[in-house]
């Protein structure tokens, strides 16, 4: 993607759906755009069609928020092409994501980023950090991804969060699976994890969370972070996990008192017959627009 979108339509796989009036890049809020970057996964494979199957499972949810009593499509949401990195090394791979987002969030937009593995998202708040000083990151997901490296690959998306504190601090979310070399490490780590086995035990929770961020956030959500009915399409699912409710009311908590300027949803890995959780993940995204535009800072 050069410094201005190839066109001035919608791309073919335009997320929404058939919308009225035709979204371009200029008249839009908020850019979506695809990476189906897959790499380094390590146990379930397909993140590479997680982007794909969300943007057409999105032409199916219904545009108006019954939560927000609001339809924020108006706003504007330009899908971009998918950004084709099959011919990089992961480095460039790296780069290039870096560069890209770079491009959108210079011309003022709100970019959600869909992956893909977890390994992008350490580039995107490279890029959102340089834009925006005193970042910090909100990451839901069922893994604390801060190895240093896993089978020789430092960009591994077992890697993600670790390569990610070389930019922000982070904010760690419905952790469940932890290894001993992780843990090891924490002490000398800028994140604060709220484990899923007792971070209810506090019934102001979702304000702790949000009291842990700074005034800027990068929110990043790994699909495992969900209960695994809800979100059986991961490549590494766990038990346990954010129920639907608890996802979206801590979401919403978050863009009515932070200031979020970038998301990512990575890790769907679809299942061919099932398309509840590509369903899901869509309504997420959409999830995540309405807080964004319809959500009053408070």
């Amino acid at each position: 993607m050069s410094d201005s979108f190839p066109c001035d339509h919608a791309h073919a796989a335009q997320f929404g759906g058939v919308l009225s009036p035709q979204p371009t890049w200029q008249a839009s809020d908020a850019i979506i755009l695809p990476i189906p970057f897959e790499r380094t996964t390590s146990y379930g494979q397909g993140t590479k069609n997680g982007p794909r199957e969300l943007i057409a499972a999105s032409a199916q949810v219904e545009l108006w928020d019954e939560e927000m009593s609001a339809d924020v499509h108006e706003r504007g949401m330009f899908t971009a092409p998918e950004l084709d990195l099959s011919a990089a090394s992961i480095p460039e791979a790296m780069r290039e994501i870096e560069a890209t987002a770079g491009r959108v969030m210079d011309m003022k937009k709100f970019l959600i980023t869909l992956g893909g593995e977890h390994s992008i998202t350490a580039p995107l708040v490279a890029a959102a950090v340089a834009r925006t000083p005193g970042l910090s990151v909100l990451q839901i997901d069922a893994h604390a991804d801060l190895r240093d490296h896993y089978l020789d690959e430092k960009n591994s998306h077992a890697c993600a969060m670790r390569r990610t504190l070389e930019h922000a601090p982070v904010v760690q979310v419905g952790i469940r699976n932890i290894s001993d070399e992780e843990v090891k490490a924490l002490p000398s780590l800028k994140t604060r994890i709220f484990y899923d086995w007792n971070m209810r035990d506090d019934p102001r929770w979702m304000d702790a969370v949000v009291e842990s961020l700074s005034e800027n956030v990068y929110v990043t959500i790994d699909l495992d972070g969900l209960e695994p009915g809800l979100m059986p399409a991961v490549g590494t699912p766990e038990p346990g996990g954010l129920s639907w409710r608890e996802a979206t009311g801590l979401l919403r908590k978050i863009f009515e008192r932070r200031n979020v300027v970038a998301c990512d949803v990575v890790e769907l890995s679809p299942i061919p017959g099932l398309l509840s959780p590509n369903f899901a993940a869509a309504r997420l995204v959409y999830k995540l627009l309405t807080y964004k535009f319809a959500a009053g800072r408070r």
